[in-house]
């Protein structure tokens, strides 16, 4: 299993209609992604979301979670729709600062033995 190392911002669609590649935006997932070993951009409700943060809990790392339909500064929702652009969907998982991907690609890295390595390699989990 293989997860994205390149800079994720260049994956974003570039239509000029889109707001999912709104340079502060984008930016701003940016610097939230890189600020921890572990951050979730999650949906309150949402039940895979739910999932992955109980996973992430279960195996002893402490995620940083973003719910971006709580977000105060109400900029939530232009990160939900920039990240479904990415990825598709929501959970989006970064681990130290790269993006992992949505649900499947988390439980497929956990499943396949390389989740682990990459919380070690980020300083969330010292086993």
């Amino acid at each position: 299993m293989t997860y994205q190392t390149k800079s994720w911002g260049s994956n974003f669609p570039t239509t000029s209609s889109s707001t999912t590649n709104d340079p502060v935006i984008v930016e701003r997932i940016g610097r939230l992604a890189a600020a921890n070993a572990v951050v979730i951009f999650s949906i309150s409700t949402c039940s895979m979301c739910h999932a992955v943060k109980k996973l992430f809990r279960n195996m002893g790392v402490n995620p940083t979670v973003y719910e971006l339909d709580e977000d105060p500064n109400r900029s939530g929702r232009e990160m939900e729709r920039a990240l479904i652009g990415l990825i598709g969907a929501i959970p989006v998982v970064f681990i130290g600062g790269k993006l992992v991907g949505d649900t499947d690609r988390v439980m497929a890295c956990h499943i396949s033995g390389t989740l682990v390595p990459l919380l070690k390699d980020a300083g969330a989990l010292w086993l």
